[in-house]
Order: C-alpha cells, then sequence, then structure tokens
C-alpha cells in the first residue's frame, strides 16, 4: 500500500546525507582536479558525494561540464559547450587505475552540437580502461544521441558491462523536465541496445517528486519492463537551486519500497528505490544482482 505525505517546510530526516569529509574524499577530489576531470557527483551536486567518494567510487563525466540542453531539474551548466578533449579517455583510465576501482560509471553532458552526440568519446573511455585496468567493469550513462542508432552502436561495439539511459520522468512531465527530449525516443533507445545486445544488462531511472502521480509511475516501470530494461532506479528529486523546478512532494521511504516490490513483481530483475538513491549510486551492487537473476522475457 502506498504512503503518501503533504511537503513540509524543511526536508524531512530521511533526506539528510553526510557532509563530505573523509581523507578518501580529499584524495579522490584532489585526483580529479589534478587529472582536470569532471564528475556528476560534483557538477550535478549529488547528495551521496560523501558516500560514495569515501568509499573510492566516483561516476566520471566526460565531454566537458556544460550542456547542450536546458532541462529544468539539471544542476549541471547550460551554455556554448567546450571542445572535445581527446585525450580525456586517458586520464578517466588514469584515475580508475590510481583509485584501483573494480567498476567504474561514465557519464556525460548533452552534446546536440556533435554529429554523434559524443559517442565516439564514450567508445574511446571504455576501451582505455579496459587497457589500462582490463578487470574493471565500465558501466555508460547515455544520452539520447538525438535517436541516431549509428551513434549508439559505437559506445555498444566498445562492450560496455551496463548500458544506462534515464527516462528522468513520467511522459506528461517531459516538457517541464526534460527539455528537447522525447519520451518515446528514450525507451526507442533502450529497445534498440536490448535488440543488438540481448545479453547487456539494460538500465534507466525515474527522480519523483515533480507532480506524478503513482500510477504514472508504474506505467512507466511497465514499459521499461515491455522493453527488457534489467535495473530500474527510483528516487527523490531534489532543488539544486531556486530557479530550477520546484520539489512538489516528498516522497515517503516506504512508497519507495513499495514501487520496489511492484516493479519487481512486474518481473523488472532489480529495482533500486530509495529517498537518496541516484543512477550511479550502488551502481556495482545492482550489476551483481541481474547476472544473478536474468531478465524475463
Amino acid at each position: 500500500m502506498f504512503v503518501q505525505i503533504e511537503l513540509p517546510a524543511r526536508r524531512p530526516p530521511w533526506l539528510r546525507a553526510p557532509a563530505p569529509v573523509g581523507d578518501n574524499y580529499r584524495e579522490l577530489k584532489s585526483l580529479v582536479e589534478r587529472l582536470q576531470l569532471h564528475t556528476v557527483c560534483e557538477s550535478a551536486a549529488c547528495p551521496n558525494v560523501g558516500e560514495c567518494w569515501n568509499q573510492g567510487t566516483a561516476t566520471f563525466m566526460i565531454l566537458g561540464n556544460v550542456c547542450t540542453r536546458r532541462c529544468g531539474f539539471c544542476a549541471v551548466q547550460k551554455g556554448v559547450p567546450l571542445e572535445v578533449d581527446f585525450d580525456e579517455p586517458r586520464r578517466v583510465a588514469e584515475a580508475v587505475a590510481a583509485l584501483r576501482l573494480k567498476y567504474a560509471v561514465i557519464t556525460s553532458v548533452n552534446r546536440d552540437d556533435r554529429k554523434d552526440g559524443g559517442a565516439l568519446l564514450f567508445a574511446m573511455t571504455i576501451r582505455a580502461i579496459r587497457e589500462r585496468v582490463p578487470g574493471c567493469k565500465v558501466e555508460v550513462l547515455v544520452p539520447d544521441f538525438q535517436g541516431v542508432h549509428w551513434a549508439l552502436d559505437l559506445v555498444l561495439e566498445a562492450r560496455p558491462d551496463v548500458l544506462n539511459h534515464n527516462l528522468e520522468t513520467v511522459p506528461r512531465l517531459y516538457r517541464q523536465v526534460r527539455l528537447g527530449a522525447r519520451y518515446e525516443r528514450s525507451l526507442a533507445l533502450l529497445a534498440y541496445a536490448k535488440k543488438r545486445q540481448p545479453d547487456l544488462p539494460t538500465k534507466s531511472g525515474l527522480m519523483l517528486g515533480l507532480g506524478e502521480t503513482q500510477e504514472e509511475v508504474l506505467q512507466v516501470m511497465r514499459d521499461l519492463h515491455a522493453q527488457r530494461v534489467d535495473i530500474v532506479t527510483l528516487g527523490q528529486y531534489l532543488r539544486p537551486t531556486p530557479k530550477h523546478l520546484p520539489v512538489l512532494r516528498y516522497v515517503h521511504p516506504e512508497e519507495f519500497l513499495e514501487f520496489k516490490r511492484r516493479g519487481e513483481e512486474m518481473g523488472i530483475p532489480h529495482v533500486e528505490a530509495g529517498p537518496l538513491v541516484r543512477s550511479s549510486y550502488h551502481a556495482d551492487h545492482s550489476h551483481q544482482a541481474v547476472k544473478a537473476t536474468p531478465a524475463s522475457c
């Protein structure tokens, strides 16, 4: 049974993440700065940055830190994108090696200024990590590449271990939340990846609290299951600044657990759901879970 709450004046206690402190946090921050890399952890103001960095994990953001789209929820800088840095894959691989990572997550800003949407640099980064740290698993969180299949093929040919593309919200809210994106196009990307590589785990995620209904969330989960998506993440949207979309509701932890139960009841192999869950949160755990439990047809 779902539990709903009204929006309180302050964030509820279950949304209070630990402050980013500790030796590992400082070491990783220093390494990222030295190698002139970006992380979505900092650029998107992730609340889990302290926990993840102290565990020696980070999500690297390639292709600069300026996005060509103006999504209403995202803290990443918008505007004229930076020049593509073709040495960046080498530096990401160097960071992965220095951190002794067994599981790396690579994402990017949207690069609608490029015909391939940045797909080539994703492929180069996967291969650079494979060469430098052969045993490291690589998950990629890709943009929609404006629906260009040959661009996605470039990424798939580099054989990532997980292909992630977030739907972010329900179809009704796309014009406010994901300006420039289309729900059907994102679903088609996930379907195409599974068709091209049936054994490749696919993944997608939603933010809750933007005005969606519970039934709309469940329908999105059904749509993802219909495309044989293996991993679904559900987390609470948090407003980065007063210029971004407001939080309309704080979703109770019990409601997240109910979404998890309902999603796995539908047949989705793994649902990671909770107020502080983000797309890359416990990514290695989710990958292990789906490898142990193959997706149903």
